[in-house]
């Protein structure tokens, strides 16, 4: 396992080049000039001159791709051309949020999408079969800005039980804070939950037919150890690569959510600084998220790696 993290590690700085010189190379197609957006209505010359050469505008794109790269290999991620704040600040205010957001509707989703494709190979062609497709499609094909209005709808506007928008950190009050995410959890969980149970369903009647589980079967074991034990275990691979897929993607910010009950996470930071055309924090973010997703790909192979013993020794 050691030798594995060791050789993802060294692979992940090559891919961090590669996907930093994409994310400059693409930002500089975005129509528009910052430094024409920075300069207000007069756009004084002199004004939109003084802005190009301290943000280096003026400098060819080789060259600000370098100071850049430079700066974010000493951590600094730039500074925000609108808020004029750090953009690692920014990120380090958001991720928090963000974070907070993606494990609550992972949580959900596992809760809900785990049990219910077990359940729905287990019982197949019954009708817990067609109720847990059925949960499933609704997860899949339910728009989360419809789920999220009418949640709002029901528990605030009719049963008064919960707040419509707005964010409490859990270091300040976290009653509070699970009142404030909990709709948005679940309608980001919900949708991910349906793509859990059809991954769940197949893998473990996939596994159920296998050898090693009419063999358990032929030892006299109960029928929940063989499930649970052989086959879920076995079955956990592809649901892992599903999970942390759809963790990172979590991770990248919710935009519809996010705007529909004003959580101020990395979806509407990033949506902000591409109408402002604020480039180092939109660079600054899609970074901190590629690198996420490459961390997240290591740990679902470390996941296989405890999941399935037979993986060990590959």
């Amino acid at each position: 396992m050691v030798q594995l993290i060791g050789r993802r590690l060294i692979q992940l700085v090559p891919t961090i080049i590669i996907i930093s010189m994409l994310i400059f190379g693409l930002q500089q197609l975005l129509p528009g000039d910052p430094a024409l957006v920075m300069a207000g209505e007069e756009r004084d010359p002199e004004v939109i001159e003084q802005i190009r050469r301290q943000y280096r505008l003026d400098q060819p794109i080789p060259v600000q791709y370098f100071y850049w790269l430079k700066g974010v290999a000493t951590g600094d991620l730039g500074e925000s051309m609108r808020l004029k704040e750090p953009v690692a600040r920014l990120v380090m205010q958001k991720l928090p949020v963000t974070l907070q957001l993606a494990s609550m509707a992972m949580i959900i989703a596992i809760l809900i999408g785990i049990p219910a494709g077990v359940v729905s190979a287990v019982k197949k062609d019954t009708v817990w079969d067609y109720l847990a497709n059925i949960l499933s499609l609704w997860g899949i094909s339910t728009p989360n800005f419809w789920l999220g209005i009418m949640l709002i709808f029901l528990f605030t506007v009719k049963l008064g039980w919960l707040p419509a928008s707005g964010y409490v950190s859990p270091f300040v009050d976290p009653a509070q804070s699970l009142k404030t995410t909990i709709l948005p959890a679940f309608v980001l969980g919900n949708a991910i939950a349906g793509i859990l149970m059809r991954h769940t369903r197949a893998a473990v009647l996939q596994a159920m037919n296998s050898d090693y589980v009419r063999t358990a079967r032929a030892k006299g074991l109960l029928e929940g150890r063989v499930v649970l034990r052989h086959a879920l275990r076995n079955a956990l691979t592809p649901i892992i690569t599903i999970g942390s897929l759809e963790f990172g993607t979590l991770l990248s910010g919710a935009v519809l959510t996010e705007q529909i009950f004003s959580i101020p996470g990395f979806g509407k930071l990033i949506v902000d600084a591409v109408f402002n055309r604020d480039y180092a924090v939109v660079q600054g973010v899609v970074l901190v998220t590629s690198a996420t997703y490459i961390l997240l790909n290591l740990v679902a192979d470390i996941g296989y790696i405890l999941v399935n013993p037979r993986l060990r020794t590959s």
